[in-house]
């Protein structure tokens, strides 16, 4: 017989308060580094939008520096994390086994809904952009070094791939991951122009179908 767990002890009101104060620091200032750029926008913007103290930043994150690496950290990480679970699943309806356009599916998906102007995560997606151009050294550096939750999807393109010379494979993930980065924000007047009307802004499904249709022959070839 299992000794029942006592309840936990109700959290002091200091402490809800001040995750609380930290939550609202980080909410506003990813919104306004969103919509501004990171240079465009100062502490006290942030602790002013927030509605809190203007030493709540330091307190919390160390800097404005710090703050904008957090908020790349978690939105980054719960992208990856939702890509993983998309491509486990894909893993268990195929035996472990993929084909390529279930694999390039769970890298492309959660990027362009979370863009989408019909959901949530808009605001988080831009600031992820943002942070391609615009970050810190810190933010660069992860961005080009940090390839590991990429290595899952390598490593399935290559099982489903096995004809294909290792370099090629790397090169068509590359090459697809360029896809994901210009069109999970873009704008399509651009393309409205050149096509004389003919092409219309898709939803997050209708652009994810032309995407993998494409991606998918050109791993196919």
């Amino acid at each position: 017989m299992t000794e029942a767990v006592p309840p936990s002890p109700p959290q002091p009101e200091a402490d809800m308060q001040e995750a609380a104060t930290k939550a609202a620091v980080f909410c506003a200032a990813e919104r306004l580094f969103a919509l501004h750029g990171f240079q465009n926008v100062s502490v006290r913007d942030i602790t002013a939008e927030a509605g809190v103290n203007l030493a709540s930043v330091n307190y919390h994150f160390g800097s404005k520096d710090g703050l904008l690496f957090e908020i790349f950290r978690r939105r980054t990480a719960e992208l990856n994390r939702e890509r993983a679970r998309m491509l486990h699943e894909a893993n268990d309806r195929h035996g472990g086994r993929p084909p390529v356009r279930d694999i390039l599916e769970a890298l492309f998906a959660p990027p362009l809904k979370w863009a989408d102007p019909a959901g949530d995560r808009r605001i988080s997606v831009q600031f992820i952009i943002r942070a391609r151009s615009e970050g810190t050294a810190q933010m660069r550096d992860v961005l080009q070094n940090d390839v590991s939750h990429l290595r899952r999807f390598a490593d399935a393109l290559i099982a489903a791939r096995p004809e294909l010379a290792l370099e090629d494979v790397y090169w068509r993930l590359h090459f697809c991951l360029g896809m994901v980065h210009n069109n999970r924000f873009a704008e399509f007047d651009r393309l409205h122009h050149l096509s004389d009307g003919l092409t219309r802004e898709q939803d997050a499904d209708g652009l994810l179908g032309r995407m993998l249709d494409f991606a998918e022959a050109g791993f196919l070839a």
